[in-house]
């Protein structure tokens, strides 16, 4: 079970601006090339911006070409829960953190080697935490 189950629908309107809210809590997505971090390749760490659980690591990022961030392999492929998805008409993979069961994103199966998958990320789902110098 995820431990969002403790937290109200209100206390996650709190913590998040309304656009968070839509893409994390109500499975929303963010239209591509706006998010904060699909040209970002900066060293660093991702983190889920609901609860801090690290996902991704920057050097697993790449330029998919999408419009959003997207990473070959997760940190620790536990921290992530994988769901089938068949809004819009589509047969997809919802991934959403583990911990708090945010949406994430999505993952497919075009990505590139080592994995062959990408892991297609809304920038609002994550938090960019930068290496130490």
């Amino acid at each position: 079970m995820a431990d969002n189950e403790n937290f109200s629908a209100d206390y996650w309107r709190e913590k998040l601006t309304p656009e968070q809210y839509r893409i994390c809590r109500e499975k929303g997505t963010e239209r591509p090339f706006t998010g904060e971090y699909w040209q970002q390749f900066n060293p660093g760490n991702y983190r889920c911006r609901c609860c801090g659980e690290l996902l991704f690591a920057a050097d697993t990022k790449f330029d998919a070409g999408c419009g959003w961030p997207s990473f070959y392999a997760p940190v620790n492929k536990a921290a992530i829960r994988e769901h089938l998805d068949r809004s819009h008409g589509m047969y997809r993979t919802e991934v959403v953190c583990r911990h708090c069961d945010c949406h994430l994103g999505h993952v497919f199966t075009d990505g590139p080697e080592p994995t062959g998958l990408r892991y297609c990320i809304n920038s609002a789902s994550i938090l960019f935490v930068p290496n130490e110098p």
